[in-house]
């Protein structure tokens, strides 16, 4: 498979083009992410669905733009989605045509059931774990949902609803009154399975909502993939969304690119979200984009391996130079320690993955490691790890086995344990990560509240000084080169 691919999203708002760069068989990041607000489907829907000449236009002189950028970035592969506006329109051909003989460009107009699939996709592989779950990408000619259970895609829908599809025919001319009549019968379209109290939201609008209400409610964390919400509790401000004026958006932290179409966009959502019973909102990230890509670097398979993480495999592939034995070591101290610090066993997989991570920060600068390495897990692990457990793998990785201050950590104390459990994951990743500078291969043993820390031949050159600089959360000793 390529290196680098460019997956364009050709939708009717807006032309976006992601640039995803491969660093082993399945692990991948995003190198670039390029946007124009084209508008290919303006006055299309007053029109007959037609496309218009203006528009048609603007779109390939974008799309001329992002051949270059692939070029440069130097993708040996593009794959170009035309969704809404160009599968409705009648004279779509003529313009795929025309992008063909003048670009060389072949764009590929699926239907809205491949669009949904596309999202649920990118949705099932991408975000923290769940079994069900129905998602919602509302774009600007439609809108699609796609049904998951157990952790299997099971159906897929859409509908001819989408914001630049209302606001023509019904915000422009300003008849709300018809609005209503004309939706009710579209959203009657659902299937009754498809009733969630699990809601995905993918798309632009949803994640403007997403991003208003995590800067309301001043969330520390920046990144919207994986954000969530009780709807009740979050409702009433989305409501004053729809109803506010148009130049009081920005109140809401809503940007200026978004103005004319986010009141259609909360209004499908909650329309949509009142009809399959949804509770509870989990914001994506990702979307048809990423399902596309995926779709091409899984198949045949349409999951990744079992415990494989394309985030964490990705950060290990481009900031550590070789394999640590740090998160070994620390997965045998956790299990035979157990009855002392009696944490539960769902945190061997935080502990493993920041004695994974632990290291990348020397990639930067060894002064201040740890601080380096705590950031990038905030910011670039970004798939399959909620943001409970993010925050916890990069604060034990920060704090590495030190004294922790409860002040440190007061921005994000709704995501973390008690101050006893953080003190043990930091101490046993702190300890594991001044025994993997040894060389030697080292075993240990627990009795009479005494850690053994040995080698059977050979005697172990370990950092004493660095030992005794670790704060123990409980009354263990620390024997080094000696059999118990």
């Amino acid at each position: 498979m390529a290196k680098r691919t460019a997956v364009v999203d050709l939708g009717s708002n807006s032309i976006r083009m992601i640039i995803f760069e491969k660093t082993s068989r399945y692990a991948f990041n995003t190198l670039q992410e390029y946007k124009r607000k084209v508008r290919i489907g303006e006055n299309a829907y007053n029109n007959g669905k037609v496309l218009q000449k203006e528009a048609m236009q603007r779109a390939e002189e974008v799309l001329k733009f992002f051949k270059q950028c692939a070029l440069k970035h130097k993708c040996k592969k593009t794959f170009i989605i035309g969704t809404s506006a160009l599968r409705d329109a009648p004279n779509s051909k003529e313009f795929i045509a025309k992008i063909k003989k003048k670009l060389g460009l072949n764009i590929r107009c699926i239907d809205g059931k491949s669009e949904s699939y596309f999202g649920g996709l990118a949705a099932l592989n991408l975000l923290s774990p769940f079994q069900n779950a129905t998602t919602l990408d509302i774009g600007g000619g439609s809108t699609e949902l796609c049904l998951i259970q157990n952790n299997k895609i099971i159906d897929c829908i859409s509908l001819d609803i989408g914001t630049v599809r209302l606001k023509e025919l019904f915000y422009d001319k300003g008849k709300f009154d018809a609005l209503d009549k004309f939706i009710k019968p579209i959203i009657a379209q659902i299937p009754s399975d498809f009733c969630n109290e699990n809601l995905i939201a993918i798309g632009g609008s949803l994640r403007a909502l997403s991003n208003s209400i995590m800067q309301k409610n001043s969330y520390p964390i920046k990144n919207l993939h994986d954000f969530r919400y009780n709807l009740k509790d979050e409702k009433n401000h989305i409501l004053k969304i729809l109803h506010c004026k148009m130049n009081a958006l920005v109140n809401f932290g809503i940007k200026k690119d978004r103005f004319d179409t986010i009141k259609e966009g909360a209004y499908i959502f909650l329309k949509i979200a009142d009809a399959i019973k949804t509770k509870q909102i989990i914001t994506s990230g990702v979307g048809i984009r990423e399902g596309v890509y995926l779709q091409d670097l899984l198949r045949p398979n349409k999951c990744f391996p079992q415990n494989f993480n394309p985030s964490l495999k990705s950060l290990e592939d481009r900031f550590l130079e070789r394999k640590t034995k740090t998160p070994n070591f620390a997965l045998q101290i956790f299990t035979l320690l157990q009855k002392l610090h009696k944490l539960k066993s769902e945190y061997k997989k935080i502990l493993f993955t920041a004695g994974k991570l632990c290291h990348i920060g020397e990639y930067i600068n060894f002064y201040f490691s740890n601080e380096h390495s705590a950031y990038l897990v905030l910011e670039g692990l970004n798939y399959g790890f909620s943001h409970k457990e993010k925050v916890l793998i990069a604060s034990i990785i920060k704090f590495n086995g030190k004294k922790i201050n409860p002040y440190a950590i007061e921005s994000y104390r709704q995501f973390l344990p008690q101050i006893h459990t953080l003190s043990w994951l930091s101490f046993i990743l702190g300890l594991s990560k001044i025994l993997s500078t040894n060389e030697e291969e080292i075993e240990f043993a627990f009795s009479n509240n005494t850690l053994y820390i040995y080698n059977q031949n050979k005697h172990l050159y370990l950092p004493k000084d660095e030992l005794k600089k670790l704060i123990k959360p409980a009354a263990i000793a620390i024997a080094i080169n000696q059999k118990p």
